[in-house]
């Protein structure tokens, strides 16, 4: 059986967990929009999965995809809390409680402790988040330039991108409709670590 490449490993990873969440298959569109990828992108990655042996696919049904049982190893799944609504765009007082929880495979967040917040506005586009989507923050206290970040400002929360200037900090939107927020004063709650979409 010929090895995967990292992207298609990635990609059987996420047809794994998927399966193990839900019950069934993930369609190619979910697959796309995970991956944040064409669906013909998608469809050329199954394709090279499913020649090297480790899926197999009928196209009679749109979520017919089977991972081999030979190929399959277990995978250690990580129950993460979400704590809320994270805004990107101006921050915005966050929900103190706790909503919930979402179970990721441990594999695609690593390390450490974790939790979620939904995203709500447009600023962070350009870097592929989208409002409405779960991002998964691994909680630690400092960040490096070009890091995405939870920050907390006056007991409010934004998703930003950090920058660390003489005197002060920079969160950068990654939308040109947004201008960026300098601050002198604030606390690092995490770093992205992993970013959940559904399609629809």
């Amino acid at each position: 059986m010929k090895s995967l490449t990292e992207r298609q490993r990635q990609t059987l990873r996420f047809i794994e967990s998927y399966i193990e969440l839900h019950g069934f298959a993930p369609t190619v569109r979910e697959v796309a929009a995970h991956l944040t990828i064409t669906t013909k992108g998608a469809h050329d990655h199954l394709r090279a999965i499913e020649r090297k042996g480790y899926i197999r696919r009928s196209s009679r049904r749109s979520r017919a995809i089977a991972v081999m049982e030979t190929t399959s190893e277990k995978i250690e799944m990580a129950e993460v809390p979400v704590l809320g609504t994270v805004v990107a765009g101006m921050p915005l007082l966050t929900e103190e409680n706790m909503d919930g929880t979402y179970t990721v495979p441990r594999s695609s967040i690593g390390p450490g402790n974790h939790f979620a917040m939904h995203v709500r506005g447009d600023s962070m586009v350009g870097a592929g988040i989208q409002n409405g989507d779960l991002a998964v923050i691994r909680q630690q206290p400092t960040a490096e330039n070009g890091d995405i970040v939870v920050a907390m400002i006056d007991d409010a929360v934004t998703l930003k991108t950090f920058y660390k200037e003489s005197r002060r900090v920079r969160l950068q939107a990654e939308n040109p409709a947004y201008l960026p927020i300098y601050a002198t004063d604030l606390k690092i709650l995490g770093k992205l670590s992993y970013l959940v979409r559904q399609y629809r």
